[in-house]
């Protein structure tokens, strides 16, 4: 059972991750679209969608499978998982952040610019190396 689980954490881990890297682009695009404009309206739906119906489910997958495998891997132990854990945590926390900013866009409230949108977009990828580093590695 151990690694069909396993399977089933790193797929909804893809898929996570592949939706918390497309949002932010969203968000960068959004950023020209006039208020009210049906181009801003179609942002809105997909920001929506692709929030609800991917990332939301699959951040949840991704946590229930995986704290089935540290439970009945007894990787709760170990020095890297303690490292990989905060990043997961920091990873969530963003997840929660784009949610925030998501609504904002909702709203016609948004306050960022392009430019933080598209550095912003880096820090999954940053927190996925190193989350991917300790799983492979498992460096202490």
């Amino acid at each position: 059972m151990y690694e069909w689980i396993k399977a089933l954490h790193v797929i909804a881990v893809i898929s996570w991750l592949a939706g918390m890297l497309y949002l932010p682009r969203l968000f960068v695009y959004h950023c020209n679209a006039e208020m009210g404009s049906k181009q801003s309206e179609t942002f809105k739906v997909m920001e929506r969608r692709l929030l609800r119906a991917i990332i939301n489910p699959a951040m949840m997958v991704t946590w229930l499978a995986g704290l089935y495998l540290v439970w009945a891997g007894g990787w709760y132990k170990s020095g890297w998982f303690h490292a990989k854990f905060l990043l997961v945590l920091i990873l969530s926390g963003v997840h929660g952040l784009f949610a925030r900013w998501m609504k904002d866009f909702a709203a016609d409230r948004n306050t960022h610019s392009q430019r933080f949108y598209r550095i912003i977009n880096e820090v999954p990828t940053l927190l996925m190396i190193g989350i991917v580093i300790l799983v492979i590695v498992k460096p202490f």
